[in-house]
């Protein structure tokens, strides 16, 4: 199984503490120790699945927008986008457990014109309110439609550290991976108004690979 590049301090620190645990629940508790050993033997099994990066044919997109991360929508609403597009828009926000596959790709292909990293609070992921008020990144994109498609990834009461690698100029490839958030959190995407939505709340999605909404090709 191939990790992420964002796993090797964690993976480390994990280790460490996992040898260290175990060393003295052996010394002090020693055939009882298996019953501190087992379920840390989990947890540690979970730090790497939580690493993982899966093997995904990503095809090349136009018009399309696909799902930038592996998880739940849970929101489809028009809202205003004030920080970038300031106009009205249609938000599709898409959740992440610790479970998911928590690396973030571009839901459109095009060029970066725009990225932000904004400080703030660790609400719920799922708070309406996170989207503003939380630890953020906001990445804009000029699709190959010539239209404006914000994306923002958003830190949750457990993930407490996002990382994005674009910069404004580079070429944007739907499905292509543009940063990692550590642990749970949310992705959302702000769209068109035209743009025609293919998901619905409570689609489970697989990023790079599912189609959420479709661009009007001028």
């Amino acid at each position: 199984m191939k990790l992420h590049r964002e796993s090797k301090g964690t993976i480390t620190v994990a280790t460490l503490l996992f040898i260290i645990i175990s060393a003295a629940a052996i010394y002090f508790l020693e055939i009882w120790s298996l019953l501190v050993i087992m379920p840390l033997l989990v947890i540690y099994s979970l730090v790497f699945w939580f690493f993982r990066v899966p093997n995904r044919e990503i095809l090349e997109h136009r018009e399309n927008v696909v799902a930038p991360v592996d998880g739940k929508v849970v929101m489809i609403k028009e809202v205003d986008e004030n920080e970038f597009l300031n106009e009205r828009a249609i938000q599709v926000s898409i959740f992440m457990s610790p479970l998911n596959v928590h690396i973030c790709r571009y839901p459109v292909s095009g060029k970066v014109i725009y990225k932000k990293y904004h400080p703030g609070k660790y609400l719920v992921a799922w708070h309406e309110k996170s989207s503003t008020d939380n630890e953020r990144t906001t990445v804009a994109v000029e699709s190959l439609t010539q239209h404006k498609v914000v994306f923002r990834q958003i830190a949750g009461y457990v993930a407490r550290r996002i990382v994005f690698y674009c910069n404004e100029g580079d070429e944007a490839k739907a499905g292509h991976e543009f940063g990692f958030i550590k642990f749970g959190s949310r992705m959302d995407i702000f769209l068109p108004l035209d743009t025609e939505i293919i998901c619905k709340i409570g689609d489970i999605t697989k990023g790079g690979l599912d189609v959420i909404a479709r661009m009007k090709d001028y």
